[in-house]
């Protein structure tokens, strides 16, 4: 009896710590003894999802070229020999050319800024004849990464589709063995970034189906991604301490993801964490409380290969909307780790990138 009363303080005291930590947040830290549980299916729900190409984004531009910096001209003053030369647009916008020293030309048509050079060279020449030609375009371009022949960056010289751009990279690469596209580049994944947002482009109904409703015409600094068919990662994003693309094994939990991702970071909503599947025209989205996962209330889930883990800072709002953000953050995060990879940079699976949360709601009205 001497020793029973020590024992059992111990025990009480945490058993009164353990139940403390059950109405607060998890530690950062993220400790994994607690959620030894049996893995259980997750139970989804379809999201309705409007993506359909607007009728402008299926207009070729009509402006003309306007010159930037990169952009190789070839110039002469006709009928005055040994004036032929090429040269190009300076990082500061300026052409320097013969005798007129630096002349503006970003910004300008080739008209216009020839033009200007005309202007320049009047003070050494009586009546200069300025003729301007357009070389190669660098100023203007789009990158096409991914499974196809020839991923790389090209120029945007003239008004250009999306299957257009496809072919100029050689088409969608193919299996040496079958021919078959859909074994090594997953169209419903594929993606156009257009100022850091995904644009509404089914691929499987471009490439397949011809579907003309979908073959927009790019603009510069378009990213186009085409991932492979044949990868097996789940993707975890949001407010974790370190968002990555993790290689999938069976069987893989959300706690897996959870660990391998340095755990939540603090203030990390917990209660909401959504698990997307599927495309990003037929979604679907799963809601799981890794808060009581964690206190051993809930059951531990399983992931698949493609799943989207993503972890709000925040409550969150109308699920089709979150669903929208989390495909957004995602389409960013894998063309930033390709275009690293194809940079030639030492990119690993982890995904340093600003990632939006949904917004909070709007407060109340004051009364």
């Amino acid at each position: 009896m001497s020793h029973s009363f020590p024992l059992l303080t111990r025990f009480l005291f945490v058993t009164l710590l353990f139940s403390g930590c059950r109405e607060r947040i998890p530690n950062p830290s993220f400790d994994l003894r607690q959620p030894n549980l049996t893995a259980k299916e997750l139970s989804f729900s379809r999201v309705k999802m409007n993506r359909k190409p607007s009728p402008d984004l299926l207009i070729a531009p009509d402006e003309a070229y306007l010159l930037g910096p990169g952009d190789v001209l070839e110039i002469e003053i006709s009928e005055i020999p040994g004036t032929l030369a090429r040269t190009f647009v300076m990082p500061d916008g300026l052409v320097y050319y013969n005798l007129a020293g630096g002349v503006k030309a970003e910004g300008l048509t080739q008209k216009q800024f020839a033009e200007q050079l005309t202007i320049a060279l009047k003070k050494d020449y009586a009546r200069p004849v300025v003729n301007v030609s357009l070389v190669e375009v660098k100023s203007r371009r789009f990158s096409l990464l991914g499974r196809v022949f020839k991923p790389g960056i090209y120029p945007l010289r003239q008004p250009t589709t999306l299957l257009e751009a496809i072919s100029q990279a050689g088409g969608l690469y193919t299996s040496a063995f079958s021919g078959q596209t859909e074994e090594l580049a997953d169209l419903s994944k594929s993606v156009v970034i257009r100022d850091g947002k995904v644009l509404p482009v089914n691929f499987e109904k471009l490439v397949k189906n011809g579907d003309a409703s979908q073959n927009i015409y790019l603009r510069h600094n378009d990213y186009v991604y085409i991932p492979s068919s044949t990868s097996s990662t789940v993707l975890v994003l949001g407010a974790v301490a370190n968002p990555q693309a993790i290689g999938h094994r069976e069987p893989m939990t959300l706690i897996d993801c959870m660990a391998q991702c340095r755990g939540p970071v603090k203030g990390a909503y917990l209660k909401q964490i959504v698990v997307v599947r599927g495309t990003m025209d037929k979604p679907q989205a799963a809601l799981v409380d890794l808060q009581e996962i964690l206190v051993g209330r809930a059951t531990n889930v399983l992931l698949e290969p493609g799943d989207i883990v993503f972890v709000p800072k925040r409550p969150l709002g109308l699920l089709e909307t979150t669903v929208e953000l989390v495909f957004q953050d995602a389409a960013r995060a894998l063309a930033l780790a390709e275009g690293t990879r194809f940079a030639g940079g030492n990119q690993g699976p982890v995904l340093t990138i600003p990632l939006s949360s949904p917004p909070p709601a709007p407060a109340p009205p004051p009364p």
